[in-house]
């Protein structure tokens, strides 16, 4: 009879593995380096993971932009086409910030952000790819950048091109169902360094974690 038990617990336990991997959800995460940053184990799709008891499939790859317009190496670069076919349950992504910051120096960025999203939030290479995503049945969370309240940064200027850009993602997102915008801009308390590296751009590990943990709350929240 005790065999019998303790076969029967190794089945059970043998079964039990699929089911938990089964119920995970199954994430996509592209973007930029605010998503990708980090030692293994401590990005935001890392962190991400943990906390979904899932295992996301990451392609972020800091310098991506929305519009990539070089030929060399643009499936890894270009975030709309990070994107691959799948059944997913979320795609999670990010980006803009390298257009402004690299494509037009954060100066008379007007066109750039057009061709990224329209004021309307209906138009633009952002819309397209979240459409595509939510077109094939995926959930879409579109995740805004970490401010530096209180502490200077090299990026300071692009602030207000920022502001922008997410101000028109927020706009998308309240037009279409499954489609949510997650801001970050309250995330990191006035004058706390401990959110950010050293350049005082990218997330530390703390703050990868954290924008992990509004993500996941997010995606529990809709469960």
């Amino acid at each position: 009879m005790t065999r019998v038990l303790m076969l029967l617990s190794v089945l059970l336990a043998a079964l039990a593995g699929p089911l938990r991997a089964q119920d995970a959800p199954r994430v996509l995460v592209l973007g930029d380096s605010m998503l990708a940053t980090g030692a293994e184990g401590t990005s935001v799709g890392d962190r991400l993971g943990a906390a979904l008891g899932a295992r996301p499939v990451d392609r972020a790859v800091p310098g991506a932009r929305m519009i990539w317009r070089l030929p060399i190496t643009g499936a890894a670069f270009s975030i709309p086409r990070q994107y691959v076919e799948g059944e997913w349950d979320w795609v999670v992504v990010n980006g803009g910030g390298n257009d402004l910051w690299m494509g037009c120096g954060c100066d008379r960025c007007g066109r750039t952000l057009d061709r990224m999203i329209s004021a309307d939030g209906r138009a633009g290479a952002i819309p397209r790819l979240a459409m595509r995503a939510r077109g094939a049945g995926a959930r879409v969370i579109w995740v805004g950048y970490l401010r530096t309240p209180g502490v200077p940064s090299p990026i300071d200027h692009c602030r207000r091109d920022g502001d922008e850009l997410e101000g028109r993602i927020a706009r998308m997102a309240g037009l279409v169902d499954g489609i949510e915008f997650v801001s970050l801009a309250d995330l990191v308390p006035e004058g706390d360094r401990s959110y950010h590296g050293w350049d005082r751009i990218h997330p530390s590990p703390k703050g990868s974690a954290a924008i992990a943990a509004r993500i996941a709350a997010r995606i529990a929240a809709a469960r």
